[in-house]
């Protein structure tokens, strides 16, 4: 049966929607299942999944053959790594199946764009400031600000600037965030003197995302927050069509969302300093860092 169809032809077919709800009944699964629909439509590399679900590799190809079987998600190879990516029609199908057969009374709204992915055993009232560094503060640095601000859900709420800002956003970037949904209106390209003054935002984190950014000798930031450097490849200098413009800020954005992902999800309010350290390092060297965030940086 194609995956692609509707609701109904899920209910005339139960056998299918059965297949798709015993795919998804395995705790790992679902927790796969839900982590790729938040990444829709470009996926996340095999062995990001299974370290944010927290499985081992092999495993994690066994459940993802599963739900590949069942029609919820589709794999593709780029270079050495599988990337998995659910299939949005598919699950949209199956959701809405399953909707429609709920009492009208308890009927909730079923997105699947709407699935949180920050733990609830790391809630708190308490929210932390993120400011993120790049040179000219039109490209990386955008991104990042657009996925700590979605993804932290209020936990983090995160500003970007530059040393030597751009004065616009890149254009490449701006279509792929509005294209991922996102409101792009209130991107500006801005200093970083901005946010170095008594009546600025009082940082936790100052995370730059460019090397040249990271060399740079920064202000002094009032309330001495944690520093980190997650530097990946700039995609403003890679592609000479639309097509290659939007594949790289694609690249960028899928590195960003993995480091980005693993932070919001980090239990900051348990960890002590030394260890919160640790942790900030370690994301900034996951798939796609610079040489420069590989080897460290002394912050």
């Amino acid at each position: 049966m194609n995956t692609r169809a509707d609701h109904t032809d899920l209910v005339r077919y139960p056998g299918r929607m059965l297949e798709q709800m015993e795919a998804i009944a395995q705790t790992s699964r679902f927790a796969a299942l839900k982590l790729l629909v938040r990444y829709l439509p470009f996926g996340l590399q095999a062995g990001d999944i299974a370290r944010l679900i927290g499985v081992p590799h092999n495993t994690l190809s066994t459940h993802m053959a599963v739900l590949e079987n069942a029609g919820l998600v589709r794999s593709r190879r780029e270079g050495r790594s599988i990337i998995y990516a659910a299939e949005s029609k598919a699950c949209s199908a199956l959701l809405s199946a399953l909707s429609a057969e709920l009492d009208p009374v308890h009927k909730r709204d079923l997105r699947a764009t709407d699935i949180p992915i920050i733990k609830e055993a790391h809630m708190s009232q308490k929210s932390y400031n993120v400011l993120i560094l790049c040179t000219g503060n039109s490209a990386r640095s955008i991104l990042a600000e657009a996925l700590i601000n979605r993804e932290g859900k209020g936990r983090f709420r995160a500003f970007s600037a530059g040393s030597q800002p751009k004065g616009i956003p890149n254009p490449a970037g701006l279509k792929l965030l509005d294209e991922l949904g996102y409101d792009t209106a209130g991107f500006r390209s801005k200093s970083w003197s901005e946010f170095d003054g008594p009546d600025a935002p009082k940082m936790d984190f100052i995370i730059t995302v460019c090397d040249s950014a990271a060399g740079e000798s920064c202000p002094v930031w009032p309330g001495h927050p944690l520093v980190a450097h997650w530097g990946i490849p700039d995609p403003a200098d890679v592609g000479e069509t639309d097509a290659g413009r939007r594949a790289a800020f694609l690249e960028a954005y899928r590195h960003l969302s993995a480091r980005i992902t693993d932070f919001v999800n980090l239990p900051v309010e348990t960890l002590d300093l030394s260890s919160l350290k640790q942790e900030l390092a370690r994301i900034g060297q996951m798939e796609g860092a610079t040489p420069m965030a590989i080897n460290g940086k002394a912050a």
